[in-house]
């Protein structure tokens, strides 16, 4: 552990499992073991984690309704002297769990904030998806309600960096018809349930695809669920006019290939970018 600072307690984020409980880290065990405090966001859950480990510590609780009222509280505790850990119910805290206000009042208060590396379904399904990993987006769960699911899905169908959701097994089969309908029917995607579990699973392939797996199996309803969308490979970029061009070629006659562009571009109305990658891809410079 490391060592406290004007007598005031640290905050620790320790991830835990998200199913196989031997993925929790000897250090998360360890700071688990001596803090003065674990904060969980389900009790009962979290009891079983360190029973498991013979881990013996007060639990305090942080959920949805009770983060701001209990946040000043834990502060307190932490001002005190008393180091603290956070965990969620599975995987890393923080990440579509209660604990962002605390860390940020932490910060606030000059309370060091330690996090350790740990699960964390969306990324653990991402490295197993299939799908280009080195550039993504996270949008958690999707809205309830079906417009705003609808409008969401739709802000996302031209985004070019592989997609990651989480999404309900109730909602499934409606999210993935969605996707199909909005998205494409022909857009790659992978769907991981129970990452790290025995009966973990994990199908990839078209949403029209995996809609037939989906539909047709009850071992869909129940669980937790990650989506994994491929970004859009679409070129969007804009049609360069042969006027255009033409009058690009006259004017790089008299200057450089530069100014002719910049030229170009005021007298067209053009995007540099867009005029100069174009005249690289046609081999004009």
């Amino acid at each position: 552990m490391y060592k406290k600072k004007n007598n005031i307690g640290l905050l620790y984020i320790v991830p835990t499992p998200i199913g196989n409980l031997l993925d929790i880290t000897y250090r998360s065990v360890n700071i688990l073991k001596k803090v003065d405090f674990i904060i969980t966001e389900n009790i009962k859950h979290t009891s079983i984690l360190l029973n498991q480990f013979s881990i013996i510590n007060k639990l305090l609780s942080l959920n949805t309704i009770n983060e701001k009222k209990k946040t000043n509280q834990y502060i307190n505790i932490l001002k005190n002297g008393n180091n603290i850990a956070i965990v969620s119910k599975a995987g890393t805290p923080i990440i579509n769990d209660p604990g962002y206000i605390l860390v940020k009042h932490a910060y606030y208060n000059n309370i060091r904030v330690v996090p350790l590396p740990g699960a964390c379904a969306a990324i653990t399904a991402l490295c197993a998806s299939g799908l280009k990993a080195n550039q993504f987006c996270y949008e958690g769960f999707l809205p309830n309600k079906k417009k705003k699911c609808e409008k969401k899905i739709y802000s996302l169908r031209k985004e070019k960096r592989t997609i990651i959701l989480y999404e309900s097994p109730k909602r499934l089969i409606h999210t993935v018809q969605l996707i199909k309908k909005i998205i494409g029917a022909t857009r790659k995607i992978t769907i991981s349930k129970e990452i790290t579990k025995k009966w973990e699973n994990i199908q990839r392939g078209t949403a029209e695809q995996l809609l037939l797996i989906i539909s047709n199996d009850i071992y869909w309803k129940k669980g937790e669920i990650t989506i994994i969308i491929e970004g859009d490979k679409k070129n969007n970029t804009k049609t360069i006019s042969s006027q255009a061009l033409k009058i690009f070629n006259i004017i790089k006659k008299e200057t450089n290939n530069t100014t002719a562009i910049k030229i170009t571009k005021k007298i067209c109305g053009l995007n540099k970018n867009v005029l100069y990658n174009k005249i690289i891809k046609e081999n004009i410079l």
